[in-house]
């Protein structure tokens, strides 16, 4: 991983973030949830998600540790984020595929992993592997809609300022898989869902939009919030979240859920580098909403912080949301809560910060996040930038590029969504 650090507060912010990520490593966290006995019958693993082939390497060198017996199965992660040369997984196919829109390898995923789960037994075991990112990774759209139906609504509902929560429920009623969908092809008596949670409250219906759990929508709430945001319907999409009598669900088999790791097992772990650095620390409760909404009221908080003059590292999770208003915007949110941060804060803020995504990338661009200094905005102007212009036309990450201050990770192959820590002293 590469992060460029400055000052002993920079590196201080770098070791921080760097806690929080280890600590939901899936080497670090999933092993404590893994059966220590062998199955009556066959082991067969399931998973998506940008942490699934990290889980699936994991949960190989498990079974060979502790001689379970051969696995078989398959789990479909983001592009670029599968195993490294020196992993393995033997017997566990591991597939690529499209995020944060879905593509036709999504779609080949959902198929591949439908076909493997029907094929388990009674007396099988199957381990479900499910991590952030799911959702796009492992497609089967319901009869009638298209990939492309399903491509234009996640690109509108993503541009839409929409949550996690609100685009999963649509997600839910267009998709064969979603919702419980795979849960109602797997006979094997004894099934086990270990999730790495990305979405605030670790609701399991919003994780990977729930293929082992039951969908608490109704197609009127899809719709609701496709009407809220204005976003037009295909005639596919439309006729799928028609009123007709949705009827009572086939019932699910019984699923044992463990959430292995969330936010706050990161926010944890860097609460508690930081204490060890001899700082106070002040940990936020998840953080919805708009991403500038965020940065004004967390500027008001370090305002307060600062008139005490005592250190304290302000950290908070959670997963903001951006209105893409600008057809030719650059940034994602944590780059849009950090420069509207700066700007709340002034020329004389006074505070080191990082925002960035767990996942290694911030949007859809090459970064995790990016970094916030005492004289960032100075510093913009004397290179000839314009930070308010750049924030109003959603320019972000040419901004910090332009600073030298993008935090650059690469995949870090986990997910437990944005983790923002404030150095204030």
């Amino acid at each position: 991983m590469r992060l460029s650090v400055r000052a002993p507060e920079s590196e201080l912010l770098t070791r921080l973030f760097h806690a929080g990520l280890a600590a939901v490593d899936p080497a670090q966290c999933l092993p404590p949830f893994l059966p220590p006995t062998p199955p009556a019958g066959q082991t067969l693993v399931l998973g998506a998600g940008k942490a699934a082939a990290r889980m699936a390497a994991t949960l190989a060198a498990h079974h060979d540790a502790f001689h379970l017996g051969p696995l078989s199965g398959a789990v479909v992660t983001r592009y670029g984020h599968g195993l490294k040369p020196v992993e393995q997984a033997a017997g566990i196919e591991i597939l690529e595929a499209g995020h944060p829109v879905p593509d036709v390898a999504s779609v080949a995923a959902g198929v591949r992993i439908l076909q493997l789960a029907r094929d388990c037994r009674p007396a099988d075991r199957c381990i479900v592997l499910l991590s952030g990112g799911a959702s796009a990774l492992l497609v089967q759209p319901v009869p009638g809609v298209t990939l492309a139906d399903k491509q234009g609504l996640t690109r509108s509902l993503l541009d839409s300022g929409a949550s996690i929560a609100e685009i999963n429920t649509v997600r839910r009623k267009l998709s064969a898989i979603k919702g419980g969908g795979l849960a109602r092809q797997i006979s094997a008596r004894e099934i086990l869902l270990l999730a790495i949670s990305d979405v605030p409250g670790d609701v399991l219906a919003d994780i990977g939009s729930g293929p082992l759990s039951p969908d608490p929508a109704t197609r009127a709430d899809a719709r609701a919030i496709l009407a809220r945001f204005a976003i037009p319907l295909p005639p596919a999409v439309a006729k799928a979240l028609e009123d007709a009598e949705e009827g009572t669900p086939e019932s699910l088999p019984p699923v044992t859920a463990q959430i292995v790791a969330s936010s706050a097992t990161a926010v944890a772990a860097a609460a508690r580098a930081a204490a060890a650095e001899g700082w106070s620390t002040l940990v936020l409760p998840d953080v919805r909403g708009p991403a500038r909404d965020a940065a004004l009221s967390h500027a008001g908080l370090i305002r307060e912080l600062q008139a005490r003059r005592q250190r304290t590292v302000l950290i908070s999770c959670g997963e903001t949301t951006v209105s893409v208003t600008h057809p030719d915007s650059r940034g994602g949110r944590n780059g849009e809560y950090l420069l509207a941060l700066a700007l709340a804060l002034g020329a004389e803020g006074g505070v080191h910060a990082l925002a960035a995504d767990t996942d290694g990338i911030d949007g859809t661009g090459d970064n995790a996040g990016v970094r916030l200094t005492p004289d960032t905005l100075r510093r913009a102007v004397a290179v000839g930038q314009d930070p308010a212009g750049q924030f109003a036309a959603q320019q972000s990450y040419d901004f910090f590029a332009g600073l030298g201050d993008l935090v650059i990770t690469g995949p870090t192959r986990t997910n437990v969504n944005d983790l923002r820590i404030a150095l204030i002293s």
